[in-house]
């Protein structure tokens, strides 16, 4: 799950260019095992994927807010009136977006749901880009969006007949919308805000919207075994909390095309652990599509300056 708002600024240390890739990947790999980590929950737990959303971003926030911090100081949490609106706004993009992605692994599995919500999302937030910023459209970005669309439609209308849960598919589709409103508004605030910063305060308005839901969900933390919560830890502690603080340091040191083309390893990891674990498998037509998508993430982001990257 890569974030929009660019490289951070004021990091105390700077990873070499060496390193810097290897820890974009790392962080790729890891948000990879969310979708691996929620099913293997729902393995062993009847948890809502409503109380796991709020969990993941919950257990996230104080380890993040703690390294923005250090780095920032009480500038963490300091945002103008319209920017706390902005803020607000990638809370509830954030909040629907676990909502959504949890409940599309319950329904339709992890590798399905993965590749429909992550190499969906740059499609939708070009589209919008050209409709809502009057960003300008170039020869490239328009093969990658007719590339994207008919990767989408290919991946969203053939899937596997154990997976065809009509539901569990618009959740997913719900989920990268969400995903991709999550994109924009942090955009609008990244010239302006450490994207750490975005990130750390977005993460925690959500965890608030989402804990009345996840009450009223059903949430009993009492009850629950040390393996769900050790489940919910790693969810919230290592693909969340680490790697966006791996991802934000390795971005210092990454273009923003290979940066794109690392990123790829986040639903290829969600979708090769998907397989060996849980046998689940993609339709010719399907890896087709997901192919294309794949193709249109790297195409957008060669297509955009630095600084918007």
């Amino acid at each position: 799950m890569t974030a929009a708002g660019g490289q951070p600024s004021g990091v105390r240390s700077h990873p070499s260019p060496v390193s810097g890739p290897a820890l974009v990947l790392a962080a790729a790999v890891l948000w990879g095992t969310v979708g691996i980590a929620s099913r293997l929950l729902y393995g062993i737990e009847d948890i809502p994927p409503l109380v796991v959303g709020f969990f993941r971003l919950a257990l996230a926030v104080p380890l993040l807010g703690l390294w923005c911090w250090w780095r920032l100081g009480p500038e963490t949490f300091r945002f103008d009136g319209s920017d706390r609106l902005r803020i607000a706004g990638i809370g509830l993009t954030m909040a629907a977006y676990q909502a959504c992605y949890f409940q599309a692994v319950a329904d339709v599995g992890v590798a399905l749901a993965t590749l429909i919500t992550i190499c969906s999302a740059p499609v939708i937030v070009g589209i919008l880009a050209i409709i809502l910023l009057r960003e300008k459209v170039s020869r490239t970005v328009v093969t990658a969006l007719g590339l994207g669309l008919i990767g989408t439609i290919l991946l969203i209308g053939t899937p596997p007949a154990e997976d065809a849960d009509p539901a569990g598919i618009l959740w997913a589709c719900g989920s990268a919308l969400s995903y991709s409103g999550f994109v924009l508004l942090s955009r609008s605030l990244a010239g302006r805000h450490d994207p750490g910063k975005i990130i750390v305060t977005g993460f925690g308005a959500g965890a608030v919207m989402l804990l009345p839901l996840a009450i009223a969900a059903g949430m009993t933390p009492g009850v629950w075994t040390g393996q769900v919560w050790a489940a919910l830890l790693y969810m919230g502690l290592v693909p969340t909390g680490l790697a966006y603080v791996l991802y934000f340091r390795g971005m210092k040191a990454t273009q923003a095309t290979p940066a794109s083309i690392i990123a790829l390893a986040e639903p290829l990891t969600a979708t090769t652990l998907a397989f060996a674990l849980f046998g689940e498998t993609l339709g010719p037509s399907a890896i087709a599509g997901a192919i294309l998508l794949m193709v249109t993430m790297v195409l957008l982001v060669r297509s955009r300056p630095r600084p918007g990257s």
